[in-house]
């Protein structure tokens, strides 16, 4: 069809040379005619010769149209005949569709392992296309927006739980330890979105070869306020927020930031306020430091990590104001806590093998000539079983580390009341840990089995200390369990289900405990 079109634009061209060939010989001549000397025989013979030539051209031009209005019949019945191929072309295939839709199901019913892969990967390929159909979408959404130049990015999720517990805890939404309850034990139904976060990076220029970056997260479990209704008010929660600078292998950190001393956690959406088993072997806080990383490359793609730093000395005590900042024990030494960790890991299957070790000081001044060297212990580990299971966990030993919420919160034990000055004083001497075991299911489903415990060596607490002289019970150990499931039917949306047990042995009475069922549902953004 494309030569034949070309032939015939090439024919209407020619065409188009004749028939002006024609006007200009016939209109010249005449004119010529008219203006000179009509007796001269010569001029008389010139203008027969010009007529005769265009009588020859005429009928050059009558042949050539004849000849392209047969071209343009049979051009319009070819591509008559070229449509109703391409109807019945397509008659064809709705048929032949509609037949392996129809023998879809049978085929699914017979072989229905065959089907499985095959569905996997087609909605692999939906979840592919609607990720790139976000991509595209977001190149026409309104970016957030920077004083600066450099880039900003908006990150977080919308969290929601809802819980059931039966037991009196420290806590409704997310217990952390039991507590014991006058007559028989509570139960209770509530639903919260104060562990929703989010975060914001920002993506600042290179200096002397690094890359500079600063991140801020925030969340709503910062306190409930006094108003109607007041529970479900969560106020805003300055998490973490520190600055980065990165070069190839080594990194500078300042700012406020989770433990790099204990950089695991158990893995539960029913606890992001504080990470779960927060007061029950896993150590944590946030808490402003400055830190130094390098990363040593070996063959077989190994890795050894070295991270030093000095963080604020904290000793896990109550503000003495909601709005003035004095310094604490641990503060008031003049010095930072300062903390190490070394690491080695390399990728087995996919996954990554890791063992860490981490060692933690911090000396305190708790006045009138009462000091402390608080101090800890770490190890942590990830190792991939098989291509589905996963053992994960941290150990810790330490004495007055109640800063990195080690003996259960506590850094010191009172003799007599601590109002006195010259009130006796002694670090809490603990051991603790967790240990997770993760099956992942399938690529979108995953189930996670964690125990967690604190111990606080009591021999340290009986003849010493009493709940009196100590603002409430003192726990000796404080012991957690939980499983939890959780789907991600899209890379941005999770639900999770996770049940809690938690069981807490007072110094000096009887044990209590609480169980949570947790239902959580969030999106990520």
């Amino acid at each position: 069809m494309k030569f034949q079109l070309m032939r015939g634009l090439t024919r209407y061209f020619a065409l188009a040379c004749i028939l002006a060939n024609v006007l200009l010989n016939g209109g010249l001549g005449l004119a010529q005619v008219t203006a000179a000397d009509k007796t001269s025989p010569a001029r008389m013979e010139a203008h027969a010769a010009g007529r005769e030539d265009a009588a020859v051209d005429m009928q050059q031009l009558r042949a050539m149209i004849e000849e392209l209005r047969q071209e343009n019949q049979a051009s319009r019945a070819e591509m008559k005949q070229l449509r109703e191929e391409l109807r019945s072309t397509r008659s064809l295939l709705e048929n032949l569709a509609g037949a392996r839709a129809a023998e879809a199901p049978a085929a699914a019913a017979a072989n229905p392992p065959a089907a499985s892969p095959l569905e996997a990967r087609v909605e692999k390929l939906e979840e592919s296309s609607t990720l790139l159909s976000g991509k595209v979408d977001e190149q026409y959404q309104t970016k957030v927006e920077a004083a600066s130049k450099y880039r900003v990015r908006l990150s977080g999720i919308v969290l929601m739980n809802a819980f059931r517990n039966h037991g009196t805890s420290d806590n409704f939404d997310y217990p952390d330890f039991a507590q014991a309850a006058p007559g028989s034990p509570q139960s209770g139904f509530g639903a919260t979105l104060r562990q929703s976060e989010i975060g914001l990076e920002v993506f600042g220029p290179n200096l002397a070869g690094a890359k500079t970056s600063a991140n801020v997260h925030l969340d709503f479990a910062g306190g409930l306020p006094a108003t109607p209704n007041g529970v479900d008010f969560g106020s805003v929660r300055l998490k973490t927020a520190n600055l980065r600078f990165d070069w190839e292998q080594t990194s500078v950190v300042a700012g406020q930031d989770s433990l790099f001393i204990s950089p695991l956690s158990p893995t539960s959406f029913a606890s992001l306020a504080t990470p779960a088993f927060a007061y029950a072997g896993n150590l944590w806080g946030w808490i402003p430091q400055l830190r130094v990383e390098h990363r040593f490359d070996f063959s077989d793609q190994q890795e050894f990590t070295v991270q030093a730093g000095i963080l604020d000395n904290l000793t896990w005590d109550f503000p003495s104001d909601p709005f003035y900042r004095y310094a604490g024990a641990g503060e008031q030494s003049g010095q930072p806590a300062y903390a190490v960790r070394t690491a080695w890991s390399r990728p087995v299957g996919g996954k990554q093998l890791s063992f860490g070790t981490a060692g933690y000081y911090a000396r305190q001044n708790w006045s009138s000539g009462r000091f402390v060297d608080g101090w800890a212990g770490m190890a942590d580990w990830q190792v991939p079983l098989t291509q589905s299971w996963t053992l994960s966990g941290e150990f810790y030993r330490g004495r007055g580390a109640g800063g990195l919420g080690a003996g259960i919160g506590r850094t010191v034990l009172y003799g007599t009341s601590s109002t006195y000055a010259a009130t006796p004083i002694r670090g809490v001497d603990s051991a603790g840990g967790w240990s997770q075991l993760k099956w992942q299911i399938a690529p979108k489903v995953e189930m996670n089995g964690v125990f967690a415990e604190d111990d606080v060596f009591s021999g340290d607490v009986r003849g010493f200390a009493t709940d009196q002289n100590n603002f409430g019970p003192i726990l000796g150990r404080n012991r957690g369990a939980s499983g939890n499931i959780i789907f991600r039917p899209r890379s941005d949306l999770i639900l999770a289900a996770e049940f809690r047990r938690l069981r807490s042995f007072p110094i000096y009475s009887s044990s209590s405990v609480t169980n949570q069922v947790n239902l959580a549902m969030g999106i990520l953004f």
